[in-house]
């Protein structure tokens, strides 16, 4: 028999789950408490972020410019922080090191009427910021102004010179041209007073027009075979005078010991017949039959007849009769 159980009785099998509290409604912040506190914060804050934005920082190898409604009222050149009046000045930075400017290349005619293309490069720094913003403006002016001073220098100074001289690296008058280039170049920027200087200017190549290019190279090739061929002359010439003043001193040395000998032959001889004369005259028979031997032996040979009386002297020495 089924019994009927009211619907709101638990069931031993239900979970009890306690009743959750109801929340309280919070209080709304009161912002109008803490008002200074957030002025205060907001304008520190205001003031942090300014003060940084207007630090800058100089480094070594660049000048930091302030200008001040466009006007340069200061330029800092030592490392360092530095601070600037915000929203008055302005920063602008220029370079304190050594720049690589390739200039153009450029045609001019030398001396002797050959036109040559050139090729150069300038090593150069700022030194006075303040008169390169006044007088050139930006680094692209004072470039500009340092190229054409270059250019004019250099087509005078190679005017003045032959194209051999400027292309042989053993001339004297090429050792100088780059100092000149650069000390003439350095008068014309500090008479306009651009504030910048050259420290060197370079030529990187020398190269002919084209049109010209193969035309002179046959030119120099024929002046260096009639050059090789006038040295070899030369040395031809040389050669025939060396030899004939060594023959001519051979044969005065030659004559000379000749001479010397003959002497030393005729003293000899002297000193021979002296000793023959104080000899033979010691016993004249024996010096006369000595005589007599040595005319046998210059006239008599192997195969030698002779006929002689039997009362010849010489019959007499030959057979042994001797009176």
């Amino acid at each position: 028999m089924e019994t009927n159980k009211p619907q709101n009785e638990p069931s031993k099998f239900d979970v009890y789950k306690p009743s959750k509290p109801k929340k309280q409604p919070k209080d709304p912040i009161n912002f109008k408490k803490y008002w200074k506190l957030i002025l205060g914060l907001s304008l520190a804050l205001i003031v942090l972020l300014t003060l940084f934005a207007n630090v800058y920082v100089v480094k070594e190898n660049e000048y930091r410019v302030v200008r001040q409604f466009g006007e340069v009222v200061d330029i800092k050149e030592d490392p360092g922080l530095h601070v600037k009046i915000p929203f008055i000045q302005s920063l602008t930075t220029l370079p304190k090191y050594q720049m690589i400017y390739d200039v153009s290349e450029a045609e001019i005619n030398t001396k002797d009427k050959k036109r040559i293309i050139i090729d150069n490069y300038a090593v150069w720094e700022v030194v006075d910021p303040r008169e390169l913003i006044s007088n050139a403006a930006t680094i692209v002016n004072a470039e500009s102004r340092m190229e054409e001073f270059i250019y004019s220098v250099i087509r005078t100074e190679l005017g003045q010179l032959d194209y051999d001289e400027i292309i042989n690296d053993e001339n004297s008058s090429r050792g100088s041209l780059n100092d000149n280039v650069t000390a003439k170049v350095n008068e014309l920027l500090e008479k306009d007073r651009y504030g910048i200087r050259v420290t060197d200017v370079r030529m990187k190549r020398t190269d002919l027009p084209a049109e010209n290019e193969q035309s002179v190279y046959t030119r120099m090739i024929s002046e260096r075979d009639s050059t090789a061929q006038d040295y070899l002359s030369q040395g031809d010439a040389k050669k025939r005078e060396i030899e004939a003043q060594a023959d001519r001193e051979a044969q005065e040395v030659i004559a000379t010991a000749r001479k010397e000998a003959a002497l030393i032959q005729a003293e000899g001889e002297s000193e021979a017949a002296k000793i023959y004369n104080e000899s033979f005259s010691k016993d004249p028979e024996f010096y006369q039959l000595y005589r007599s031997l040595q005319s046998y032996t210059k006239t008599i040979g192997e195969d030698t007849v002779i006929i002689l009386p039997s009362d010849s002297p010489y019959a007499s020495v030959l057979t042994g009769i001797m009176e």
